[in-house]
C-alpha cells in the first residue's frame, strides 16, 4: 500500500496544466467557475467573449484536468446546456515551472486577470491594500511566505468558506518581489 501523499504538499504541475494557467481568460474562467457551474454562454456573456472563444479556453482547462462539465441542464430557454465548474486541483499545483521560465506569461496572465477581476467588482470592493517594505535573508523570507501560505490555508480550509454558506466572496493576490538595486537600497 502507497503511503498517503502529503495534503500540504503541492502536486507539481504538468505541461499542459502549465499552459492552461498561463492565460488571464482562463484564470478568470476558473475563479468564477470555483464559486458556482457556469455554461460556456453565461461565461462568454460575463467576460464579454464569443462563445468559440469560450469554449476553447473549457475544453483546454477540461483536458489539463481543472475544470469538468457537470450533468446537461435545461437553460431558462429550454435548450439543454453543459455547466463547467472547477475541480479545485489548481489550488492544489505547484507552477514552480512558470516562475522559473523566462517567459513571463504565467505572472502575466495572474495580473492581467487581478485586474481584470478587480475592475468588474469596482474601487470600493477592496477590503485592505497594504505595502511593505522589508529586508529579510532567504530563510526568513521563506518563513515569511510560508506563514502567509498558513494563513490563507487557515480560512480557506474551513467549511463555512463556501458560496451556498452564504458569506462574501474576497479574493486577492500576494506578491513578494526584490526591489531592484539601486545606491540607496544597495545590500553592501
Amino acid at each position: 500500500m502507497a503511503a498517503e501523499r502529503d495534503q500540504t504538499t503541492p502536486l507539481t504541475a504538468t505541461e499542459l496544466q502549465v499552459k492552461a494557467v498561463a492565460n488571464s481568460t482562463r484564470l478568470r474562467i476558473l475563479r468564477l467557475c470555483n464559486d458556482r457551474e457556469w455554461t460556456n454562454k453565461e461565461l462568454a456573456d460575463r467576460l464579454d467573449l464569443d462563445p468559440s472563444t469560450v469554449l476553447h479556453h473549457t475544453r483546454l482547462l477540461t483536458k489539463a484536468g481543472l475544470l469538468e462539465a457537470v450533468a446537461v441542464r435545461q437553460g431558462p430557454s429550454g435548450a439543454y446546456e453543459k455547466p463547467y465548474r472547477s475541480t479545485g486541483l489548481s489550488w492544489k499545483l505547484s507552477f514552480d515551472q512558470i516562475v522559473e521560465d523566462d517567459d513571463a506569461s504565467g505572472e502575466s496572465a495572474m495580473l492581467n486577470a487581478f485586474r481584470s477581476e478587480l475592475r468588474e467588482a469596482g474601487n470600493n470592493s477592496i477590503t485592505e491594500m497594504t505595502r511593505f517594505h522589508l529586508h529579510l535573508d532567504d530563510r526568513t523570507l521563506a518563513k515569511f511566505i510560508d506563514g502567509f501560505k498558513a494563513l490563507v490555508a487557515k480560512y480557506a480550509n474551513t467549511d463555512t468558506n463556501r458560496r451556498d454558506h452564504g458569506q462574501p466572496g474576497f479574493g486577492g493576490m500576494f506578491i513578494i518581489h526584490r526591489l531592484a538595486e539601486t545606491p540607496d537600497n544597495d545590500p553592501r
